[in-house]
């Protein structure tokens, strides 16, 4: 797949996206954005890539380019594996100045022959980076020339840093799978049944909370896209009756073609949550119209709430009312107050930073009138914010606990560095435990507590000048 300006324009401006082209003139600028290259330092193109990709466990992931390229960013995600481990080996061609000045494609060539030599992978991964997409290193036709030398799938993802978001690396990861793998093979047999779940990356092992709902009544997934999945099983997802999108639009662009390919409808749903667990099933039993599904479905999620709310009623009589400010990004950024208040929270206040318009106006219906939405969210507007709310915690990834801690309020990581499974209704119970151990830790009376040496004035002075 060749990077062009026409392929980038095309990605931006996906129309199943409704956060790229629904949007007034001038008001689409964070897909837009492209990071000097060399620069990106994360949540660029190559990053959003990478992530979307490196949870294939039994594929090899090569990064053409400079060893810090792989080196700062391998294993930030915690996508966990029931089966093979090739996926958390960080392979580079450390890309040198010699390389820069005469090119790096031979280097890359040698690198791809002692992977396949040493690991036998069913397939390698290779990523572009700033340095080796601006020296002109053809990524496309070294693979093309190794995958006919060794007889092994060699995939270039073209996705340096420096094209654009990681938004835009989602799509350009969803691609190469297009363009590469999906449709290369066919499953052993199918079933009326069969479902692709795409954006699921299991965090944290979430998807093994809520794999074993689908086979209680009776729905087959048949390719995981990408948490947890084979190369094999992704070569035949064109073979599914249903796409379930997950991630929000990160992939939408493989739910929107893989319907115009392969004639595969997609939903997109959430696992977090009771009522959006339940929706789920619910969707997906309706769109595959079979009458017996929609009852098998129905029985688990009244056996599945009674016993949900037997486990919850002792969590829900300690977190009601409280209060949290809610700062994450996609899905989340709404389907965790629905979570939340399944359980008796109140959030005050979410960020719609990475939301499109749709997660936008569910955030609007969830949160109410007195809802406030976060379009920046940097430290000290998050102090203003929980101050002004009065919130309880904050709930938001890990770079952001040092603004809780500033705050004197509990923190909670709900983002991809966290490792624990909050997906499905068991899920919900560890959702639940956390919130309960970082609201009633009793660390947080002795540090909102005045110093030995200062008086109660000089104490709430300091507060108020934090916040």
């Amino acid at each position: 797949m060749k990077l062009t300006k026409g392929k980038i324009a095309d990605l931006l401006n996906e129309p199943g996206c409704e956060h790229n082209h629904k949007k007034e003139p001038g008001k689409n600028k964070a897909c837009k954005q492209q990071a000097q290259p060399g620069a990106a330092q994360g949540g660029c193109a190559f990053d959003g890539a990478s992530i979307a990709l490196v949870p294939i466990t039994d594929a090899a992931h090569l990064v053409h380019g400079p060893i810090a390229c792989a080196g700062n960013s391998w294993g930030s995600r915690g996508s966990l594996s029931s089966g093979a481990t090739t996926y958390k080996m960080g392979f580079t061609t450390d890309i040198s100045e010699n390389d820069i000045i005469f090119g790096g494609e031979k280097k890359l060539y040698k690198a791809i022959a002692q992977v396949i030599k040493r690991y036998q992978p069913p397939a390698v991964f290779v990523y572009s980076t700033c340095v080796t997409a601006l020296i002109g290193d053809d990524l496309d036709a070294v693979c093309e020339v190794a995958t006919n030398k060794f007889n092994t799938p060699i995939i270039p993802v073209n996705s340096p840093g420096f094209v654009g978001s990681k938004n835009l690396g989602n799509r350009l990861a969803g691609e190469s799978l297009l363009d590469y793998v999906v449709g290369t093979a066919e499953p052993e047999y199918t079933t009326p049944y069969d479902i692709n779940l795409i954006g699921e990356y299991n965090i944290a092992g979430e998807l093994w909370g809520v794999l074993p709902l689908f086979e209680k009544v009776g729905i087959r997934v048949l390719s995981k896209i990408t948490g947890d999945a084979t190369f094999e099983e992704i070569r035949y997802a064109h073979r599914a009756k249903l796409n379930v999108m997950i991630c929000s639009k990160a992939l939408i662009n493989m739910g929107r073609k893989m319907e115009e390919r392969y004639g595969i409808p997609y939903i997109e749903e959430s696992f977090y949550g009771i009522a959006d667990m339940n929706r789920c099933l619910r969707n997906i039993a309706a769109k595959i119209g079979d009458d017996a599904l929609k009852q098998r479905v129905e029985v688990v999620i009244a056996e599945e709430t009674a016993k949900l709310d037997v486990a919850l009623a002792p969590y829900r009589t300690r977190l009601e009312g409280k209060r949290m400010v809610l700062y994450t990004g996609g899905v989340k950024s709404w389907s965790v107050i629905s979570a939340a208040q399944d359980l008796g929270m109140h959030v005050a206040a979410t960020s719609t930073k990475k939301s499109t318009e749709e997660d936008k106006a569910k955030i609007r219906q969830l949160l109410g009138k007195d809802g406030i939405e976060l379009a920046k969210g940097n430290a000290k507007e998050l102090l203003k914010v929980i101050a002004k709310t009065k919130a309880d915690m904050l709930v938001a990834g890990g770079r952001n606990q040092y603004t809780a801690l500033k705050a004197r309020i509990p923190f909670l990581d709900i983002n991809q560095e966290r490792h624990t499974p909050y997906a499905g209704y068991v899920g919900l119970i560890e959702m639940a435990k956390e919130f309960d151990r970082a609201l009633h830790s009793p660390i947080w009376q002795q540090v909102r507590q005045p110093a030995p040496w200062s008086s109660n004035n000089e104490h709430s002075a300091l507060i108020n000048d934090k916040c």
